[in-house]
């Protein structure tokens, strides 16, 4: 019997920008396509400005674009990788039922290498009837069965029944885990500028963003009893400006001091998508300068082609 074809992913990421969430949206109208976001801390509500949402990216005409994982959790809360996997299983598995197209847009590399390699984030939780049934093998036979679940580079599990069954008991819940993901085929995209070009619209975009509120909603969120480290954990933008805000700084210092650690940053994200590209993830690159129209087609055209 032949397996059905496996429903395909675009995934549109690449440094901060870059303008990511504007083509995902200028793309999914053309394909009947709705977004998963792959932003760390998009997902929390009430941090807009400083996450760099810009929720009117989504709009294209007169038409909304659905959006997935933007708003679901409260400031405070440290949202992770695994939260996100899992998230993206219901949200990629409701797109696709509903005979859409999933688009995953963001600049997170580790939740899309999450979502691209099915990495193993399940916790083996205590599992009582497993045990039981464990409990009546051998050790000879506790052992043949960890080989069969994995290779076995060390004797460090065998050495103690105990261990050797929680070996088992573990190895047997990240297997449930990886059958359960998504079987797609991932065609990705990463929109590139060159680096001057890209310094400066980070600082323009700084700039802006600076102007228009986010001083503001950092002060927000510090009178809604969230203290200043907490603020730290959601990156360089909280992290910094409420220096400013709690007067530990200047207003030079935070624009400059902020300005450099984007760059930084943006340089960081770059290195981790050439090693993914060295370990084996094709990506199209895109010129950042093309018109919208033209980058759409591109997107369009070879993931039309992509098997």
């Amino acid at each position: 019997m032949i397996a059905p074809p496996k429903k395909k992913l675009i995934v549109l990421t690449g440094p901060t920008a870059t303008g990511k969430t504007r083509l995902a949206a200028c793309v999914a109208a053309k394909c009947n396509g709705e977004i998963i976001s792959a932003d760390s801390r998009q997902v929390y509500r009430g941090m807009d400005i400083g996450s760099g949402k810009d929720l009117g990216d989504y709009r294209v005409g007169d038409t909304n674009i659905p959006y997935h994982l933007v708003n679901i959790a409260n400031p405070g809360y440290e949202y992770n990788v695994f939260e996100f996997q899992q998230v993206f299983k219901l949200a990629f598995s409701d797109i696709e039922k509903r005979k859409k197209q999933a688009i995953l847009s963001g600049g997170t590399g580790l939740y899309i290498e999450a979502v691209l390699n099915a990495y193993r984030f399940k916790k083996a939780d205590y599992n009582q009837s497993l045990r039981e049934e464990l409990q009546l093998l051998s050790n000879d036979e506790l052992e043949e069965k960890l080989s069969s679940l994995r290779t076995m580079h060390n004797s460090t599990d065998t050495t103690d029944r105990l261990r050797l069954i929680r070996a088992i008991e573990i190895e047997m819940a990240e297997n449930d885990a990886i059958s359960s993901f998504p079987k797609f085929s991932p065609i990705v995209f990463a929109i590139h500028y060159e680096r001057e070009v890209l310094r400066n619209r980070i600082t323009e975009r700084l700039q802006h963003r600076l102007q228009n509120g986010m001083i503001e909603e950092i002060s927000t969120l510090l009178g809604k009893n969230l203290q200043p480290e907490q603020l730290a954990f959601y990156g360089l933008e909280y992290r910094i400006v409420t220096q400013y805000v709690t007067g530990e700084i200047s207003y030079k210092q935070m624009f400059e001091t902020l300005n450099i650690a984007i760059h930084q940053f943006a340089k960081r994200q770059m290195t981790w998508f050439r090693r993914m590209e060295r370990n084996g993830t094709t990506i199209h690159w895109i010129d950042g300068n093309m018109p919208m129209d033209e980058k759409v087609d591109m997107v369009l055209a070879k993931t039309k082609q992509s098997p």
